[in-house]
C-alpha cells in the first residue's frame, strides 16, 4: 500500500516560508484516506487542492501575475472537465475536502477521499487556500481565495 505526503509550508510571492504540518495519503486502489496535521494558520475554513506541478515556487496566474505558488498550476483535471464540483463531484479531482483551523491555528484529522489514488498524486502538489471552498465555479474556483501553503506530493520513504 503506498503511502503518499507533502510537508506543507507558507507560500509568499517571495517564495517558500516556514513549514505549516503535512498530509498524508494512504491506501492501494482507487480512494485513499487522507490525514492532516497543520499548525501555524489563519482560523476558519480553507478550501484544499491538488496541483497539477510539483512546485511551490512563485508563478504566474492566468492573468499574467505572479502569485503564490503559482508554479503548482491549476487544479488537477485529468479528464478535462474544467468544473469545480467538490471531492464528490464529477469535476476536478483534485478537489479535496475543506479543511478547518480551529481559534488555535491548528488542524487535524483524516476522512476517505473516494476519486483519487495514491499513485495518481505522486509528483503533483497540494494548495491550502486563504479562504473557504463553496464547491462551485461561482465565484471563480469556488472562492478559495490565494494560495496559503503549499506542499510537493512524494513517496513516503
Amino acid at each position: 500500500m503506498p503511502n503518499v505526503i507533502a510537508y506543507l509550508h507558507r507560500v509568499y510571492t517571495r517564495g517558500i516560508g516556514n513549514p505549516v504540518g503535512y498530509v498524508l495519503f494512504s491506501g492501494s486502489g482507487v480512494g485513499v484516506m487522507m490525514s492532516w496535521k497543520l499548525w501555524g494558520l489563519p482560523p476558519g475554513p480553507h478550501g484544499f487542492h491538488v496541483h497539477n506541478f510539483p512546485c511551490c515556487q512563485p508563478g504566474p496566474d492566468d492573468s499574467g501575475a505572479i502569485i503564490p505558488a503559482g508554479a503548482a498550476g491549476s487544479h488537477y483535471d485529468p479528464e478535462g472537465t474544467k468544473s469545480h464540483q467538490g471531492p464528490m463531484g464529477r469535476g476536478h479531482r483534485g478537489d479535496l475536502p475543506l479543511i478547518r483551523v480551529n481559534p488555535l491555528g491548528q488542524a487535524e484529522g483524516s476522512l476517505y477521499v473516494p476519486r483519487l489514488s495514491a499513485q495518481e498524486l505522486l509528483g503533483k502538489s497540494i494548495i491550502l487556500h486563504a479562504g473557504g471552498d463553496s464547491y462551485s465555479d461561482v465565484p471563480k474556483l469556488g472562492g478559495g481565495g490565494a494560495r496559503l501553503a503549499c506542499g510537493l506530493l512524494t513517496l513516503l520513504r
